[in-house]
């Protein structure tokens, strides 16, 4: 999916998403911060059609796609930016966005419900029950992964109303390569694993973790067990929690809360950064 960057001369902001969710449900985040002075865009995984509908008619062009992949496109991208933006990512996109941080990509990043990256031990039970539709199948592997309605329910919209969580699914939710999924799930066991992330390095562009009390896919042990990694010395990294809020947090209801206050860290943040 083809992304630019809108009109001004603000701080860059890159968004981007994660697994089953496509970039364009970034819309109303990325109206926020050009309201607020940033330059936004919110770039499709390499494959993501333009619009939910051709994504889902065209599920193979998104297939195969691993955590390598995704982050070099990102990073070319970004390469291409006037300026080093501000890199705000969901779940997986939380975890490239705390890889590029760490190779020097960015002033800064938000990590919200940022899926685990190698050295990350905790795997709750809820994590496996929600990554299910994919682990089933080991093909998965190679091929790219719907969810259902009522498995988008358990892993994205516990937290909010079945007809929130079926509105959000029939809105947003769009096939998903299973290799992102495979290699967390073999990371500690892998030497050169691609969800390694240089964590907590000296220098490293101020970070923040932001966390759901109630999401299944991504549950606060996951989150917490990152902060203890990205929390190095000679580092900025910081820990928010909503405690009623599920793997949605980005999309239903209750989005400018945590919309809010991540553009507040991030405008407390760059100044030290130019």
């Amino acid at each position: 999916m083809a992304a630019t960057l809108s009109d001004g001369s603000g701080t860059p902001v890159v968004f981007i998403h994660g697994l089953w969710l496509h970039p364009s449900s970034w819309q109303p985040w990325e109206e926020l911060f050009q309201a607020n002075g940033y330059r936004a865009m919110a770039p499709g995984w390499p494959g993501v059609a333009d619009s939910v509908e051709a994504t889902r008619g065209d599920p193979d062009a998104v297939g195969d796609r691993g955590v390598e992949e995704v982050t070099a496109h990102y990073a070319e991208i970004i390469s291409g930016l006037p300026a080093p933006p501000v890199l705000i990512g969901h779940s997986f996109g939380g975890m490239i966005a705390q890889k590029l941080l760490g190779t020097g990509v960015g002033i800064a990043a938000v990590g919200i419900d940022a899926a685990q990256f190698k050295g990350v031990l905790p795997l709750p039970l809820s994590s496996l029950k929600a990554t299910l539709p994919v682990f089933r199948n080991p093909g998965n592997r190679h091929k790219a992964v719907s969810l259902t309605p009522d498995q988008f329910r358990y892993a994205f919209g516990n937290a909010v109303e079945r007809e929130e969580s079926d509105r959000l699914y029939e809105q947003w939710a769009i096939p998903a390569p299973g290799r992102p999924l495979f290699e967390a799930a073999t990371a500690n066991f892998s030497p050169h694993s691609p969800v390694a992330v240089d964590a907590g390095s000296p220098g490293r562009p101020p970070l923040l973790l932001v966390m759901g009390g109630k999401d299944h896919t991504v549950p606060e042990a996951i989150s917490k067990s990152e902060f203890k990694h990205q929390n190095g010395p000679d580092v900025t990294t910081d820990l928010m929690e909503f405690a009623d809020r599920g793997h949605s947090l980005t999309i239903d209801g209750g989005w400018h809360q945590v919309a809010a206050a991540c553009m507040t860290w991030v405008g407390n943040h760059i100044p030290a950064m130019a």
